[in-house]
């Protein structure tokens, strides 16, 4: 017998078993450059217990995370840990990108939404068989400005006042359990049949907004409307600001083309021709 929090008890039989793996199979956890790597393997066994299993770490302090104690039962999950240099190419396959942020009196630039209202819209993606990726900062400071500036909205736990922070492996299970509440994310697949032009469309991928952004930009500086003195700041909004179009694969196909002409016509007047 199982017994559950409000003292009613429960047969093996109805014991509550969580969808396979590979419903989950679209969403990564990613860790940016954190600090401690118990809190990697602390957050590795979070995600093997709840069925979580594609694991991103950018830039993490230690390199031996791989070898965390922390990690019962999920060293396979570990060693299949895939490591990157940055955010960008650590996101660069997903269509939806979500920072976690414990808020605080840090200056937001994105929309924030609580863990409950969240996942219901993670779980809608999932099921449409997009790509998401779940952002986690380091354990002292969180994501950085450049690091958020690559998601499209913001995920918020509520907690004390008096005490906003959590341990990393902590965050990474709240998260991960909430997302399983609502059911599998194969359950009911009928509605998610194609109804209309609009569902038909395919959202950009992290990598397309960011190959838009990064010709956009040079062109912006060719053109000398980014100034040295603030051109990381600006970057930052530029990068925000066309995550907020909501573009779909083709449209980002369009942005790309008429960009790349741009910056190829403005080439000859910067080479004296």
């Amino acid at each position: 017998m199982v017994t559950i929090g409000n003292d009613q008890q429960l047969g093996k039989d109805k014991i509550i078993v969580l969808p396979t793996p590979s419903k989950f199979d679209g969403l990564c956890v990613v860790l940016v450059s954190t600090r401690n790597p118990l809190n990697i393997g602390a957050a590795a066994r979070a995600m093997s217990n709840l069925g979580f299993l594609r694991l991103r770490v950018v830039n993490p302090y230690e390199a031996s995370f791989r070898e965390a104690r922390s990690a019962v039962g999920a060293a396979p999950l570990l060693a299949k840990a895939e490591e990157y240099s940055s955010v960008g190419e650590a996101v660069a396959d997903c269509s939806l990108v979500i920072g976690t942020t414990a808020g605080g009196k840090r200056e937001l630039h994105h929309p924030l939404r609580l863990l409950k209202q969240a996942a219901p819209l993670v779980r809608k993606r999932l099921r449409a068989r997009g790509r998401v990726a779940l952002l986690f900062g380091s354990e002292k400071r969180g994501l950085a400005n450049d690091d958020l500036s690559h998601c499209n909205w913001l995920m918020h736990i509520p907690t004390r006042e008096e005490h906003v922070s959590m341990n990393l492996g902590q965050a990474v299970a709240v998260c991960l359990y909430e997302l399983t509440r609502g059911g599998s994310v194969a359950d009911n697949r009928a509605k998610n049949k194609v109804t209309g032009k609009a569902e038909k469309l395919k959202r950009a991928t992290a990598g397309e907004l960011e190959r838009i952004t990064s010709i956009l930009i040079d062109a912006l500086r060719a053109s000398g409307y980014l100034e040295h003195r603030s051109v990381a700041a600006k970057e930052e909004k530029i990068r925000r600001m066309i995550r907020r179009l909501g573009l779909s694969s083709n449209d980002a196909e369009v942005w790309l083309g008429m960009l790349r002409q741009m910056r190829w016509k403005m080439k000859p007047s910067e080479d004296g021709q």
